[in-house]
């Protein structure tokens, strides 16, 4: 483990000792993180109620048609969107590589189950239309996201409608399955995504990535190692924290502090402004940016800053601090008087958010494998 971590420190400390964009000094300017008013991302918010509320709402429609067995919901690495009248959905699984799709329209599944298919392998690149708690039907428009993800019997890949159709018809002519359920029968098909899905995904983001990286001083394969642990490269992605897209960004905090901070312009980011993977990936980046030059700028050494930006993205600056001391300043003492090996053993072993502990492990050892050339 210490073989490992050591790799990661000196890996890390030339991609955090790069000096942020001139554009956005202003930043250094500004009071440090122990301030007595604490940063955005800890005042009130109403995030998760919103959020809340949709998810409520989808689930009271589709548990009406498919019970409560059956419900399932969009996440941060699973795409699930449903159409005519809650009765027929798409599932797409990120991790696994899988997508189903499902009706369980009695009176003409087979058409229903057709048209979810092509809406499904036409779905498009930009999500800011998506409806994902409601059963409009999917608007295709554009690249297909799914391009290069999914192949059809005979190993070409699907960009147009023609051959959308023709891979439907295939599925349900040679792989229909069905299943009862509390509420009737379900019929439905499954689709294996190619096996390089991922790399499929990322590269589609590459430029993007890569850009924001420059924009703000940041290194490629944090941005990468942040994505995948997100969302694994997913645009639609959604949380019961009110997070969206591929960074998992939250309007009313890192979105806030971005507009405030690094944008300087009033309000906070729509949900189909973070929708879209070009803003989402600025946006992440971005608040990265301030955590490093503001909000963690006191972190003296590199590699600890390191740590406690990736900690922080995800449970917060005060948590980062909070694993420390209780108080904000003493905190920042002690977090300095260790060395990086130190700050990550707290950060993974003392942080008061299991899910933090986690999240730190897991980012670095993507890092690991992009700098291995694995990811």
């Amino acid at each position: 483990m210490k073989k490992i971590i050591l790799l990661l420190s000196s890996l890390m400390l030339s991609a955090c000792a790069q000096q942020p964009p001139s554009a956005e000094s202003c930043l250094c300017n500004d009071p440090p993180i122990y301030d007595p008013k604490p940063p955005a991302e800890h005042q009130p918010t109403y995030d998760r109620e919103a959020i809340g509320k949709l998810y409520a709402y989808l689930a009271q429609h589709v548990k009406k048609q498919w019970g409560d067995d059956e419900y399932l919901e969009a996440g941060k690495h699973r795409y699930v969107k449903y159409i005519d009248g809650y009765r027929t959905r798409a599932h797409i699984d990120f991790e696994t590589g899988k997508i189903y799709v499902s009706t369980i329209d009695q009176h003409q599944p087979m058409e229903k189950l057709q048209k979810a298919v092509v809406q499904t392998l036409l779905m498009p690149a930009d999500p800011k239309d998506a409806e994902l708690f409601t059963d409009k039907d999917v608007i295709l428009t554009g690249k297909p996201f799914l391009l290069g993800q999914v192949v059809d019997q005979d190993g070409k890949p699907i960009e147009w409608q023609w051959r959308a159709n023709r891979f439907a018809d295939y599925l349900i002519s040679n792989k229909l399955q069905q299943k009862p359920i509390k509420r009737g029968k379900a019929y439905y098909v499954e689709i294996d995504m190619v096996k390089d899905h991922l790399s499929q995904r990322e590269y589609q983001y590459a430029h993007l990535i890569r850009d924001a990286a420059k924009r703000y001083g940041l290194s490629e394969d944090l941005i990468y190692s942040i994505i995948k642990t997100e969302s694994s490269f997913n645009p639609y992605a959604v949380s019961h924290a009110g997070a969206y897209g591929l960074m998992q960004v939250i309007p009313k905090t890192a979105g806030a502090d971005v507009f405030n901070l690094v944008k300087k312009k009033p309000g906070i980011p729509t949900k189909e402004y973070l929708f879209d993977p070009a803003n989402n990936i600025d946006t992440g980046a971005a608040y990265f940016y301030i955590l490093k030059n503001r909000y963690l700028r006191d972190v003296k050494n590199p590699t600890s800053l390191h740590f406690s930006m990736v900690s922080a993205y995800n449970g917060g600056t005060g948590g980062v601090l909070s694993t420390f001391h209780k108080d904000r300043k003493q905190a920042m003492v002690k977090l300095n008087s260790l060395k990086p090996t130190q700050v990550y053993d707290a950060l993974t072993t003392q942080h008061p958010k299991g899910e933090a502990r986690r999240y730190l492990q897991k980012v670095l050892y993507f890092q690991k494998d992009f700098n291995d050339g694995k990811l």
